[in-house]
C-alpha cells in the first residue's frame, strides 16, 4: 500500500488523478498541500511515530510529491520514536535540497518503507522527446540549449538549482532557492531584449525519487512574460503537468517546447 506525501502545488492532485486506487495521503505541518486533502497529518519532531503509523496501517511504499519549505525543528517537542533520527535530520535540513532529501529517503528505506518516485506511481508525468508546439526552435536556439546544459551542470555541483535561462550563449538568469518562478518573475524586470529559452533539467547525478524539475501552463505563461522565445526540458527528466494546457499554452503565446535528450 502507498502513502503520498504531499506538499504544496499541483502535483500531488495529478498524481492521485492517474491512480486507480487512491494512496494514504499525509502531509508535514506547515506544509498543508493545495491540491489534495490530507488524512493524515504529522510533526517533523513526530516523524519516528509517524512512520511507526505507517507500518501499523500496512503502508510499505511512500511517495513523495510537491513543494515543501525547510521547517525548523523544537528540540522540546521531539518524541523518544524520533530522538534517534535527530543527527541525521540536524545534516538534512544543514544540506542543499538533493542532499536533504537523500537524508530523508534514507530515513524511510532504513525503516522498510520503499521510495516511489512521482513518475513511478504516475508514468504519464513525463513527455518523450519531441517538440508538440506550432513554433520550432531554430539554430540560435541549438545553441543556447547547449550552453544551458553547461549551465546546469555546474550548478549540480554546488546543489542549487536545475534551471536557467540563455540568450545568445550567456546566462540571463539561474535558479537559486526561491525557484524557477522566483528566477523568471526577476527576468520580466530587465531591460536587456527578447529571446533565448528556459532550459530545465535534473541535477547530475540527482536521486530521481524526489524533487524531480516540473513545469506547468503557468511556467510557459510566466516564461513569455519574461520575453523568452521558448522552454527546452530534458525529456523523461522533467515532470509536466496539465501536459495538453501547456501545449495550447505555448502555442497561443508563440513559444516553442522542446523535449530535448538528455
Amino acid at each position: 500500500m502507498l502513502a503520498l506525501i504531499a506538499g504544496t502545488g499541483a502535483l500531488p492532485g495529478e498524481i492521485l488523478a492517474q491512480l486507480d486506487e487512491r494512496p494514504l495521503v499525509c502531509s508535514m505541518a506547515g506544509n498543508d498541500p493545495t491540491s489534495v486533502v490530507a488524512e493524515l497529518r504529522f510533526r517533523l519532531e513526530h516523524l519516528g511515530s509517524f512512520l511507526a503509523e505507517l507500518t501499523e496501517r500496512g503502508i510499505t511504499e511512500i511517495c513523495m510529491a510537491g513543494a515543501v519549505a525547510r521547517p525548523k525543528i523544537d528540540p522540546t517537542a521531539i518524541d523518544a520514536a524520533t530522538f534517534p533520527l535527530v543527527p541525521i535530520l540536524q545534516a538534512a535540513l544543514g544540506s542543499g535540497d538533493d542532499g536533504a532529501l537523500r537524508a530523508v529517503i534514507e530515513i524511510f528505506e532504513k525503516s522498510g518503507f520503499s521510495v516511489k518516485s512521482a513518475q513511478d506511481v504516475a508514468p504519464d508525468l513525463l513527455m518523450t522527446a519531441c517538440v508538440p508546439t506550432q513554433v520550432q526552435p531554430g539554430e540560435l536556439d541549438k545553441a543556447d540549449v547547449l550552453r544551458g546544459v553547461e549551465i546546469v551542470a555546474a550548478m549540480s555541483s554546488a546543489d542549487i538549482g536545475q534551471s536557467c535561462a540563455v540568450r545568445n550563449q550567456q546566462a540571463i538568469a539561474v535558479e537559486n532557492a526561491f525557484g524557477t518562478d522566483w528566477m523568471l518573475q526577476a527576468l520580466q524586470n530587465r531591460p536587456d531584449g527578447q529571446g533565448g529559452l528556459l532550459f530545465k533539467a535534473p541535477k547530475l547525478a540527482q536521486d530521481r525519487r524526489a524533487d524531480l524539475p516540473t513545469i506547468g501552463p503557468a511556467t510557459v505563461e510566466m516564461a513569455a512574460k519574461a520575453g523568452l522565445s521558448g522552454i527546452v526540458l530534458e525529456a523523461g527528466g522533467v515532470i509536466v503537468l496539465a501536459q495538453d494546457e501547456v501545449i495550447a499554452t505555448a502555442d497561443r503565446l508563440g513559444l516553442f517546447l522542446w523535449l530535448r535528450p538528455a
